[in-house]
């Protein structure tokens, strides 16, 4: 009997003792860009595609964290899936410019180095985002542009397509559009650049993006883009820059921007996110939402961000009418949102 409530001792005073298993964290956050998305202006059917391709690329880069794959293997698969759909500005939907053919940028971060990788104006890589990591994990370099990075592209045996391969009708009729709303205003205005600023915000922005955070505890941006409608001059926006468009940082958060490039690049968006986290003790919804809807409304510049921070918590504000958006935590199930109404 004694024997007994020995041993009965002892058991329950190491199962006292014994920590629980510390919960797994992991997340993911994708965007498919911002602007003025509304309801009334979206069929059902339309809506119903937009957010099933949000779902499956969600999934996917959730799928990958789930079998402990790294945030930076699950943001390139999410942001592939939305490269290779003709409904978002990256890819295959990518924007005409001026000129009528099309430029695409790209850019990734890891996290727990600092590391980086970017391409701008690239005409003839099927997945920007895929050259961006190589930029990253295969060169001295972080950022490659036009016929450079379409050569290293090469040479690292990415795909290539031709130019006509990022061709849609409805970005086609959407140059068509801009192109005669410019050329009236530049009549009146006598200027291209002002005539420019006079184009609706559908027509300045459009990006897709993902940010992630894996069970080893690292954070990986990454964000891809066709630009700007009808832009001329080689322009690029954000999403190629380290700190406008994307930014990871395992000391604070990760951060991909979809919206009017150029305050973006301004406003350094991004990494100001993830450094008023570091240096202010904030939280991340507190510092996402300070630099989207006061600095950058105040600064006139349209647009959001998805970011996650090294505890799993994920931030997805937007100043504009919508912003095609998703996330999925640890356990949860995923989450879809297009509209200013379903906002998270």
């Amino acid at each position: 009997m004694k024997k007994t409530l020995v041993l009965s001792a002892i058991l329950g005073s190491l199962t006292l003792s014994t920590p629980l298993m510390a919960k797994e964290e992991f997340a993911i956050a994708i965007h498919g860009g911002a602007g003025t998305i509304l309801k009334k202006n979206m069929t059902p059917a339309k809506q119903k595609k937009y957010e099933q391709t949000l779902l499956k690329a969600v999934n996917t880069g959730y799928a990958l964290l789930e079998q402990g794959k790294t945030s930076q293997e699950a943001v390139i698969a999410a942001i592939q899936i939305l490269e290779e759909s003709p409904l978002f500005n990256a890819g295959k939907g990518a924007v005409y410019t001026f000129d009528g053919h099309h430029e695409l940028d790209a850019s990734i971060m890891d996290g727990r180095t600092l590391n980086a990788g970017a391409v701008s104006g690239v005409k003839t890589v099927k997945s920007p985002i895929a050259l961006a990591e190589k930029v990253m994990e295969e060169s001295v370099h972080v950022m490659l542009s036009g016929e450079g990075a379409e050569q290293f592209a090469k040479e690292k045996g990415l795909a290539l397509v031709d130019n006509s391969y990022f061709n849609t009708e409805a970005r086609y009729k959407a140059l068509q559009r801009a192109k005669k709303k410019l050329a009236e205003k530049e009549r009146e205005l006598k200027d291209f650049q002002a005539a420019h600023e006079t184009l609706p915000n559908n027509y300045k922005y459009g990006t897709v993006g993902a940010v992630a955070l894996d069970k080893s505890g690292n954070l990986t941006a990454g964000t891809s883009t066709g630009g700007m409608t009808a832009k001329r001059w080689g322009r690029v926006g954000d999403a190629p820059i380290i700190g406008a468009g994307t930014y990871a940082n395992n000391a604070s958060c990760a951060v991909s921007a979809t919206g009017h490039g150029e305050y973006f690049i301004r406003y350094h968006v991004a990494a100001d996110i993830c450094a008023r986290m570091q240096y202010q003790g904030i939280s991340l919804n507190a510092a996402a939402n300070k630099v989207v809807n006061d600095v950058l409304v105040e600064a006139g510049g349209n647009g959001g961000v998805i970011a996650i921070d090294s505890q799993g918590n994920i931030s997805m504000p937007f100043n504009s009418a919508g912003m095609y958006r998703a996330s999925r935590s640890a356990g949860q199930a995923p989450y879809v949102a297009i509209f200013k109404d379903k906002n998270k």
